[in-house]
Parts: C-alpha cells; sequence; structure tokens
C-alpha cells in the first residue's frame, strides 16, 4: 500500500485489515499507524527516497497506489519516476496486479477529457497542474509499457472526507465528486475486477 496514511489511503487500509487481509505499507510517518500494531507491516521511507522496491513487494498478491504530493509534483514526476522502478520490481517479484489512483481531470493516454472536465482542469484547478501531468505520465507508461501486468488505473473524482454518498460504478463518461471513503471503497472492490485490468475509467454513483 503506498499512500496508507493519506485520506483514501487511510480509508482502504482500514478497510483491507478489517476484512482480515494483511497489508504492507510505506509511510514518511510509521506512527501514524501504531494504532494497526502488528497487523500492518510499516517501512519507513518515501517514493523519493532510494529505497528496496523488490523487498517492498515481495511476498504480496496486489500493489495499490494512492499518492499526490501538488507541491512536488509541480517540479518533477516523482509519481512516473517510482513507477518506473516500481514495476520492473514487481515483474521479476511475480506481482501482476496494481491499481493506480489518479483523478478525474488527468487525460487518460490516449484519450480526451470531456469539455466539462477540460475547463474545470484549465480553470478552476490550474494549482494542480502538475499532479495531472504526473499522472498522464504514468497511465502511458502503463499502457505502453506494462501490458504484460494486470494494471487498473481509478481517474478519481474526490472532494471531500463527508459521509458516503452512496456506491461508485465505473464508466468511461461519466463521473462524480465523491468522498474519500467512496473512492477507498471503489478501489477495495476494483483491485480483485478482472473486467477493470487495462481500464483508466472514471467513477459514478449509481
Amino acid at each position: 500500500m503506498l499512500g496508507a496514511t493519506g485520506r483514501t489511503g487511510e480509508h482502504f487500509t482500514n478497510r483491507a485489515l478489517a476484512e482480515g487481509h494483511r497489508v504492507r505499507a510505506l509511510v514518511r510517518s510509521p506512527e501514524k499507524l501504531a494504532a494497526h500494531g502488528e497487523r500492518i507491516e510499516v517501512v519507513r521511507g518515501s517514493i523519493t527516497d532510494t529505497i528496496d522496491t523488490d523487498s517492498l513487494v515481495a511476498g504480496i498478491d496486489y500493489v495499490v497506489v494512492m499518492l499526490g504530493d501538488a507541491a512536488s509534483q509541480r517540479r518533477t514526476k516523482i509519481n512516473t519516476a517510482f513507477m518506473k522502478r516500481l514495476i520492473p520490481s514487481m515483474r521479476r517479484q511475480g506481482v501482476r496486479r496494481i491499481l493506480y489512483q489518479a483523478g478525474a481531470l488527468s487525460r487518460p493516454h490516449g484519450g480526451r477529457l470531456s469539455p466539462a472536465l477540460w475547463l474545470i482542469r484549465n480553470l478552476i484547478a490550474r494549482s494542480f497542474i502538475g499532479q495531472h501531468r504526473d499522472n498522464e505520465s504514468v497511465m502511458a507508461f502503463l499502457a505502453t509499457q506494462a501490458n504484460d501486468l494486470e494494471w487498473i488505473v481509478h481517474r478519481a473524482g474526490i472532494y471531500s472526507d463527508g459521509p458516503s454518498k452512496g456506491r461508485l460504478q465505473r464508466s468511461s463518461r461519466k463521473y462524480s465528486v465523491a468522498s474519500f471513503a467512496d473512492c477507498a471503497d471503489y478501489n477495495y472492490r476494483m483491485v480483485t475486477e478482472r473486467s477493470a485490468i487495462h481500464t483508466a475509467d472514471l467513477s459514478h454513483y449509481e
């Protein structure tokens, strides 16, 4: 789990642990996960550190990536650089499935944003342009250099940590502004959904 202490990642981690899964998490501040005790294996570090990515993914079934650092991503594509280290490690360790959470305002590889999403991205959410470009670079890398693996991208319309507004469904065109908890629930379901492999879809409420 990459991003386990983030707002969506925290919900995802709690769900996985509650349902009996073992979780390994890379985090900068392990004390944030101390309440979980031995139920979670914590690796101290950051994706910008020099870490052993082979050891990080050894013996696991799924990789889940929910990372975002708007300040750093304005300067460089930190997620893309890490994914280019992580994917070869997954191959070497025999790990097949990875879910990457991008944003609804990030254009899928080979696709376009709807006019409404384009306007939001370029007029209202310009401060996050570095994140969008980094996410787009990750999606291009996965689509062109990692199709031997079972990658899934969720282009999430995350807004707040309010209460659940319902159950999100996958869509290539429809999107909803969703809570962190609902996006985490969607990601938890999609990581084992075979029909989602090699897609970079949006999500919307039923």
